[in-house]
């Protein structure tokens, strides 16, 4: 092509265009200056249109009277008006005062139900009536001009709110996430069937939010806050929006007090304190699961309230786990917020909030400790995936949306200690991430743990291995609950995490030889005994008194000449013998400061007696 011909082409590429663009702002125009059509809809022929106009000119719904104005006669409205121009809908009807009336007085229904006398009965609902306050009702309202695959997109309600609640035509609800320049992207709750091109869409004026209160406690609920467990209705009064600014710096304390889990591991080497946010990571089947749960199950009498999320999980798993908390008289003091697999992927997506709303209702109206645990949010992370993808949001790594660390940080921001002003109430936070072959470098757990105060690591080696939980010292760490942890843990703790790793090591180099002196080999033996001791049974917290007698009992090399495979009896034994002749030494431990010479002297006196007992009556 010769360089006089590729201009021309150019010019008539552009000739093309700016004729296009400019039809495109002829159909702007006539869009603008285009007459606004008012639907007014009365009871009567006789209605005075003109009046209501006047009406509807002075609070601002209409700007002009000169519009094109249709009037339509519905006698179901029972009387007055209603009003619709643009996305607006003013209705002032009388079938609306009649649904607000059978609304409030269906909430005050507690008034009624006391009383047999009919006079008395008739005096406190006029008592009702006179107090009803019947609001005109003003409305926006959208039109969906596209669904499918649980999204809508709505045209209208321009002045919609990120994170709104809206409600559909047919009594679905949704919640709007994509504010547009010309519609508004909205994920479904529910099923979207009866929803069309063409449905109306109106504004709640409200941010999702979910029922919180004490009346929660011991039932399984789904992320609206619904529940899915055959009981009762729920009746509580108390609300709270899923989203919430997390506690700002100066209105927090420090993490001082400890959230004991009743897993020797985790409160001798990797203490958790109330208010902290501590993660649990593995990759699937090695007891991620296991660890939560003995954590709900240790707050039984300590005034904990828990909170157990569960994300993407199959049914019979939850149901399990609820038998299981139930079995233990552990879902007195749960809630199960439950998001099953099969679920929209929204509901997924708002399932932790919801839970979090819940737990922050207890931290700040009832200054309260709660325990939330998040299982999982890797798959958490997948559901925000789905339905970003599906709101046409730009993917980066992983096709995750650029905003994949705000969805976590934001939530997990909202776990502190309350200051003693504020009521001193807290909730920790033990969000699950889970790995694929071991790899905590990838997208999500990086994320989480750059989030979290700290980490608890589980190996599918160790697991195979037999040493459960199967938790990785190397890799796990707590950065503030040392902090937390009780003295008396600490001086029988101490050395415990070098110990192991100075036997690990040793375990690895005795493989390559067998002439081993008497020194390496004792403390092969007694890093064999201290591996066995750490070893735990499912659902079996120890309560911190026993944990520190245990770790007493094999820092003081009793354990060196029991067999590995008898340990878990021996200690069994020697907490039965604590218990018969040391109950008020137990109890000591707990409340001391630290562990005095006597009282140290009284533990290895009783620990020498059991080993003696033990001794003879086992050869």
């Amino acid at each position: 092509m010769s360089e006089t011909n590729y201009k021309e082409a150019l010019f008539l590429i552009a000739k093309n265009e700016i004729e296009k663009i400019a039809m495109q702002f002829e159909k702007l125009a006539e869009k603008d200056f285009a007459q606004t059509q008012i639907i007014i809809t009365v009871f009567s022929e006789d209605d005075d249109v003109q009046e209501i106009l006047g009406a509807a000119k002075s609070k601002g719904i209409v700007t002009s009277t000169d519009a094109n104005i249709l009037t339509k006669v519905d006698k179901s409205i029972m009387g007055g008006f209603i009003l619709e121009c643009d996305e607006i809908v003013w209705d002032c009807s009388v079938r609306k005062r009649m649904l607000e009336m059978q609304r409030q007085l269906k909430q005050n229904k507690s008034a009624f139900l006391c009383t047999d006398n009919a006079d008395e009965l008739r005096q406190r609902l006029q008592l009702q009536l006179d107090d009803l306050h019947f609001n005109r009702s003003q409305e926006e309202t959208g039109t969906v001009i596209q669904i499918g695959d649980g999204i809508a997109r709505v045209h209208g309600l321009y002045e919609c709110m990120n994170g709104e609640l809206l409600e559909f035509s047919n009594g679905t609800f949704g919640m709007a996430l994509n504010l547009e320049e010309d519609n508004v992207g909205c994920v479904l709750f529910s099923d979207s069937k009866g929803i069309v091109e063409g449905s109306k869409v109106k504004r709640t004026f409200k941010a999702m939010h979910v029922p919180v209160g004490s009346e929660l406690l011991g039932r399984v609920l789904n992320p609206l806050g619904e529940p899915i467990d055959g009981g009762l209705p729920i009746k509580t009064e108390h609300f709270r929006p899923i989203e919430a600014k997390a506690t700002g710096v100066t209105q927090r304390k420090p993490v001082t007090v400890p959230m004991q889990t009743g897993i020797l591991t985790i409160d001798s080497m990797i203490p958790i304190g109330r208010g902290q946010r501590q993660l649990i990571i593995g990759d699937r089947q090695t007891g991620k699961t296991s660890i939560a749960v003995d954590a709900i199950i240790n707050q039984r009498d300590t005034g904990v309230l828990c909170i157990y999320v569960a994300i993407g999980q199959k049914a019979s798993v939850v149901a399990s786990i609820v038998d299981t908390l139930t079995a233990h008289d552990a879902m007195k003091h749960t809630i199960v917020v439950f998001s099953a697999s099969s679920d929209a992927a929204p509901l997924q997506y708002i399932a932790p909030y919801a839970a979090c709303a819940m737990a922050e209702e207890f931290m700040f109206a009832q200054d309260k400790d709660v325990l939330v645990v998040y299982d999982d949010l890797s798959k958490h992370a997948v559901a925000y995936r789905t339905m970003s993808l599906l709101l046409k949001r730009p993917p980066g790594r992983e096709a995750f949306p650029g905003d994949v660390f705000y969805l976590h940080s934001r939530l997990l921001e909202r776990a502190a200690r309350q200051s003693d002003a504020l009521g001193g109430g807290s909730i920790t936070a033990l969000p699950i991430v889970e790995t694929l072959a071991g790899d905590i470098s990838a997208y999500i757990p990086t994320n989480v743990i750059s989030i979290t105060d700290g980490q608890i690591f589980l190996e599918s080696e160790l697991f195979h291995e037999g040493i459960r939980p199967a938790i990785n010292l190397g890799l796990s760490v707590s950065r503030v609950g040392g902090a937390a942890q009780l003295k008396s843990m600490k001086h029988v703790a101490g050395s415990l995490r070098l110990e192991l790793a100075q036997y690990r090591e040793l375990q690895v180099f005795s493989q390559f030889g067998s002439d081993l002196d008497v020194s390496t080999r004792e403390r092969l033996n007694h890093g064999e005994k201290l591996t066995a001791a750490l070893k735990q049974g499912l659902y079996a917290p120890l309560r911190i008194e026993e944990q520190i007698i245990i770790l007493y009992n094999a820092k003081e090399r009793f354990l060196d000449n029991i067999p590995a495979d008898e340990v878990a009896a021996y200690h069994k034994g020697l907490i039965a013998h604590f218990k018969n002749n040391g109950a008020e030494l137990m109890q000591c431990i707990i409340t001391a400061d630290d562990l005095s010479d006597e009282l140290l002297a009284q533990m290895k006196k009783l620990c020498t007696a059991y080993a003696n007992v033990y001794k003879a009556s086992n050869g």
